[in-house]
Formats: structure tokens, sequence, C-alpha cells
């Protein structure tokens, strides 16, 4: 019995102690960088909501602005619009969370891609939020818009509030990483799951995320739409990365159970392919 404790955390752990500490630092230093860049937004609220303004005559020039017809349509239902509430304040966080860990621990051979791409995301977002700072439509109640988040968890704070600088980005809505998250997170598993069912709710989470967004006032359609372009961009820089350590670095379905066909739109780079990795690769991290 106590040997078989001794082997426990060589056989939950993929590669280690060491290796779980390198991804958890990798992530709170992104963090980190997420609170500097907040500091550089603060006092730039003139220039967020001009943004937010030049998004909306974007968006009527262009016949979809839609927002507050969602809102509505959603807000008509109590459950529907506390729902959505419910997954925005949740979802970014602990779905999020619970997934990378899923990976890491059940598909470790492809967890470092889906890491690559949270990294290259994250810096994107990062910048975008520095040069582009954009006010949420919460707060702009001249167009219809509700604060359907606070009025859920009745919590309410202004982006004039101390406590909301203190807490949060006021200005962090282009590019909506609620939908890139959710893209990242939702391929990835989509194609690792043995289940059609399942594959079929991850293919539809990013779906769910942009409705999300749009019915609790947080996103315009256009920040979901550059969301998504993180996404993709994030996925290619990632199968670039994967090239210099393909056998640590790429996206790999073998021996997920995943479906044949899934195997040759496999995220790792074309040269690669849906080849097995060789032996050396096997207990390595990144």
């Amino acid at each position: 019995m106590v040997a078989r404790l001794r082997l426990l955390p060589a056989r939950v752990l993929p590669n280690g102690w060491l290796d779980v500490l390198r991804q958890v630092l990798l992530f709170g230093l992104a963090y980190l960088a997420y609170r500097a860049v907040r500091g550089l937004v603060q006092g730039r609220a003139t220039a967020a909501f001009q943004h937010a303004r030049d998004l909306i005559s974007l968006e009527r020039t262009l016949h979809f602005f839609v927002e507050p017809s969602v809102q509505a349509w959603a807000s008509s239902s109590h459950f529907l619009i506390d729902a959505a509430s419910w997954l925005y304040v949740n979802a970014q966080t602990s779905v999020t969370i619970a997934a990378l860990i899923y990976l890491y621990l059940r598909h470790n051979r492809s967890f470092y891609f889906v890491r690559n791409m949270f990294m290259i995301a994250m810096l994107i977002a990062l910048f975008g939020y520095a040069v582009f700072p954009t006010a949420p439509p919460r707060f702009m109640p001249e167009w219809g818009f509700i604060d359907s988040v606070s009025d859920f968890t009745g919590v309410h704070l202004s982006h004039t509030s101390s406590s909301m600088s203190a807490l949060m980005n006021p200005y962090a809505a282009v590019p909506s990483m609620h939908v890139a998250f959710a893209l990242m997170i939702g391929w990835p598993l989509a194609m690792l799951s043995r289940r059609k069912a399942v594959r079929v709710l991850w293919l539809l989470y990013p779906f769910l995320m942009t409705f999300v967004i749009v019915a609790t006032a947080n996103h315009f359609l256009f920040d979901a739409l550059l969301g998504a372009l993180t996404a993709g961009v994030s996925a290619y820089g990632a199968r670039w990365l994967a090239r210099a350590r393909p056998a640590v670095w790429r996206f790999s379905i073998n021996g997920a159970g995943g479906p044949a066909s899934l195997g040759h739109a496999s995220l790792g780079p074309p040269a690669l392919g849906s080849s097995s990795l060789a032996p050396s690769s096997l207990g390595t991290s990144g």
C-alpha cells in the first residue's frame, strides 16, 4: 500500500510537481501583466467611451447592431438572463481552469499546445486593451443597455468606482476573451472527446459564450469577432511554435480516442500530420 501511494503522484502528474509549478507560474505572470495593463488604461475613460461609440457607429453602418434587441429578448425571461449572467461570471474562470486542468492530467501531450495558444492570446489581448480601451455596452444606458450581471449578483459598481478599478479593467472589451477562451478550450476538447454528444457540446460552447456576452451587455458583436480572430491567430502561432519542439508542443489526438476523421484536422503543423509521438517525447515537458 505504501509503495502504491508513493507511485500515485507519478501516475496523476504526468511530468511531476516541478512542471505543474512551471505552468502555474506562467499563468500567474500573465495575470500580473494584465494588472499592469489595467493601470495603463486608468484615466482613459474619454477614449474608451469614444471607441465604444465608434463601434456602435460601425455596426450600425454594417447593419448588425443587434445587441440592444438581443438583451431585450433575453431580459424578457428572468431565468434566461440570470443564466446568462451566471455563465458570464463563472465560465471565464471555473470552466476554463477546469478544462486546462483536465487537459493537463488526461491529455498532457496536447496541453502544451493549448497553453501556448493561451499565452499568445493573452499577449494579443493585453496589446488590444492598452492601445484600444473600449467601454462595454453596459456602461451606455442611453442605448437601452442594462447591467444584468450587477442586477444578478447584487454588486453595483460603476466605471467611476474605485472598487471597480481595484478589481478589474473596466475598459477591457476589445477583444472578447470570453469568446477567445471558449474557442481555445472548446475546439481542442471537441477533437479529443470520445463521445459525439460531448464533441457537439464543446463545439457549441463558443456560440453560447457569444450569446452570453451580448445578452449581458458586456461586449459588442465586434468584440466577439475580434475574440474569435485572436483565438485563430493564437492557434496559428502555436502551430508555428510546435515546429520548434514538435515532440512536446504539437497537438495530438493519438491515444485520446478521438474520431479518425479529426486526425487530419490536427492543430499540429501539417508536416507532422497525425503521426505518433516519438518515444523520446514521453515524459518531457515544456
